[in-house]
């Protein structure tokens, strides 16, 4: 570099934080990573117990694509397969080829889309949803499982939140194409990069945190753990440095992961992102459930649209990549969106996991007999909540914070509802712009 500047201030040592702290020290731009905590890779740890029952926030698979970008394709496995399945009124359709097979949603379907196109655009999810599925298809699976998602009404949420599914046809496509290539091609997991027959699942051996501890490669002296940033100081709408654990640290920029509704709390000298404040997460309980046996669901992923399900979501990944769990065993992860002290998050481990299991008995009637415990985890901030009341700031933010050398990136700074490879590559060009800002 020809000229010195302070360092680049990067706020959360997770994926994201930590990708941008790569691909800046690739460009040899000065930074400092601090995160609170006494760990590295945040929602993207990984953990094993003592059994060998291995665990993610929810089953973390990355593309091929990615890990050859990253460089540890040699130290991933190829997902042997993955598919989806709905579980609805006793019955398992595989998605999207068994639902097409009744003849009212296919219907449906055709004449939504055959109406919209003389419609006005959706105000929200739930008109997006009936334009796009028609009734029938939206009220028995989509819009129960946005609404269990996202822990609000359809009618309340943004209609962006359809921009995130893969359309029908491109998934029948994609699908037969893993048919017949034997991949577990990824539908649904990039929106930023095309997908194709050639972009397919893998995992990371040791689970999706071994990525994180490969971008910390080299690095590890720029990195203060246990560094919770209290003040990102702001001075005639210009960043001008931190403050971390009461002392002050110049910085030339700041890169902040936190969740964007945490920005107005610890910005000093602005008022500019007061907006974000009312921005809100859905917390999530991840209930990973072991049990004797294999291949217990009908899929990989099987989603529970109804309301006698505490879970929306079931993921049984041993399916596709048995070495999470031992021989003759797995593990089961359900889902549950809940909210801060509520019922579930309140549950004791152990009677969590009971109540999992005594409602997983329509799909799995000796479950009870399988049960071997469980492992919890917890999220405040599992998926953001797109609410259709702040649409229009959420675009706002999308165009950057407005304030000089401030930037918000990943999947929480950016408040959207991104996969590894989409939040990549969004972190290194943010990575890219600060290099560009600072004219190095």
């Amino acid at each position: 570099m020809s000229k010195q500047i302070d360092p680049v201030a990067i706020v959360g040592g997770g994926f994201a934080g930590l990708t941008v702290a790569h691909e800046l020290n690739k460009r040899d731009v000065p930074f400092t990573l601090y995160e609170s905590s006494d760990h590295l890779a945040g929602l993207a740890k990984s953990f094993k117990d003592e059994e060998g029952f291995s665990y993610d926030f929810g089953t973390h698979l990355i593309t091929n694509r990615l890990a050859s970008e990253i460089g540890v394709e040699d130290q991933c496995r190829q997902v042997g397969y993955f598919g989806e399945t709905v579980f609805l009124r006793g019955k398992t359709y595989r998605y999207p080829f068994g639902l097409m097979r009744y003849p009212h949603y296919v219907l449906g379907a055709v004449a939504s889309r055959i109406r919209s196109l003389t419609s006005p655009p959706p105000n929200n999810a739930d008109e997006f949803f009936r334009q796009m599925l028609g009734n029938a298809l939206a009220e028995d699976v989509a819009i129960p499982l946005i609404e269990s998602v996202m822990g609000a009404p359809a009618s309340l949420l943004s209609a962006s939140v359809g921009d995130k599914l893969p359309g029908v046809w491109r998934t029948v496509m994609l699908r037969l194409a893993g048919k017949i290539t034997g991949k577990a091609v990824a539908i649904g997991y990039t929106q930023d990069q095309p997908e194709t027959p050639r972009v397919w699942h893998t995992y990371p051996v040791g689970g999706i945190e071994m990525i994180c501890s490969h971008l910390a490669d080299g690095i590890h002296d720029r990195i203060h753990l246990a560094s919770r940033v209290e003040k990102i100081i702001v001075e005639r709408n210009r960043v001008t440095g931190i403050r971390v654990n009461g002392e002050f640290h110049p910085a030339s920029a700041v890169i902040s992961t936190a969740p964007v509704n945490v920005l107005p709390k610890i910005l000093e000298g602005s008022d500019s992102l007061d907006y974000l404040a009312r921005f809100r997460y859905q917390p999530a309980v991840f209930v990973n459930i072991r049990l004797k046996g294999r291949g217990l669901l009908p899929d990989v992923v099987l989603w529970t649209p109804e309301s006698e399900f505490p879970f929306f979501r079931l993921q049984e990944a041993a399916i596709s990549m048995p070495w999470l769990a031992p021989e003759g065993k797995t593990v089961i992860t359900a889902d549950i969106g809940c909210t801060i002290n509520g019922r579930h998050w309140s549950m004791d481990d152990d009677e969590l996991g009971k109540l999992c299991v005594q409602k997983l008995a329509p799909i799995i009637p000796d479950a009870e007999n399988r049960y071997l415990g469980c492992r919890v985890l917890r999220t405040r901030i599992a998926y953001p909540v797109l609410l259709a009341e702040y649409q229009k700031d959420r675009e706002r933010l999308q165009q950057g914070t407005g304030i000089d050398g401030l930037y918000s990136v990943g999947r929480n700074g950016e408040f959207d509802h991104i996969m590894m490879e989409d939040g990549y590559h969004r972190a290194c060009r943010k990575a890219r712009d600060v290099a560009k800002f600072l004219g190095t």
